[in-house]
């Protein structure tokens, strides 16, 4: 979808790294390493994000490190295109009515830290899920949106000290039954 409308692969790379997470921090170096392209074009890219106001950067030592600018007016557009991008939006949507009493969704693994992967990494936090009615609507989502969806399931006296263990930039909230929070 994106590769129709952006037509630079390093672009639509550095959009989901820093646009599905926002806790996401990098510098050229590792984003050279991680996305396997050149140091000249990931510069010239964050370059023009950051003089577009869509990453803000700040120096660490003798290394400049980007993160989106979550104040900028596109800043939920942009993410939420990259969410229907990587068929996380489709994934909710198929997923999550009549679950049960689903308290909240997160994205953990790979594509919670902006790389693209061809497996989604969900944890599911509720009381009496209905596990059967989870894994057909999963198995559904994935012949949608062609990955693979990996998940657990935790009661929400057990949610706090499992994602405790993760820094921001690894766990995404995607949705909560309030709403506040959620990314979806």
């Amino acid at each position: 979808m994106l590769k129709s409308l952006i037509t630079s692969e390093t672009r639509i790379k550095l959009l989901k790294k820093f646009f599905l997470n926002s806790s996401t921090r990098a510098h050229l170096r590792g984003l050279e390493n991680e996305l396997g392209e050149s140091s000249n074009a990931i510069r010239i890219e964050l370059n023009r994000f950051e003089e577009a106001g869509l990453l803000n950067s700040i120096w660490e030592g003798n290394k400049k490190l980007f993160q989106a600018n979550d104040r900028h007016p596109l800043f939920k557009d942009i993410h939420n295109i990259i969410l229907k991008e990587t068929g996380i939006d489709r994934v909710i949507e198929k997923v999550i009515h009549r679950l049960g009493n689903l308290s909240s969704v997160y994205l953990t693994g790979d594509l919670a830290r902006g790389v693209d992967s061809p497996v989604i990494d969900l944890i599911f936090v509720g009381k009496s899920i209905d596990r059967e009615y989870l894994a057909r609507k999963v198995m559904q989502a994935e012949k949608i949106v062609e990955r693979k969806v990996s998940y657990i399931v935790l009661d929400p006296s057990e949610a706090e000290s499992y994602l405790s263990k993760y820094k921001s930039a690894d766990l995404l909230p995607l949705w909560n039954s309030g709403g506040s929070d959620s990314a979806y």
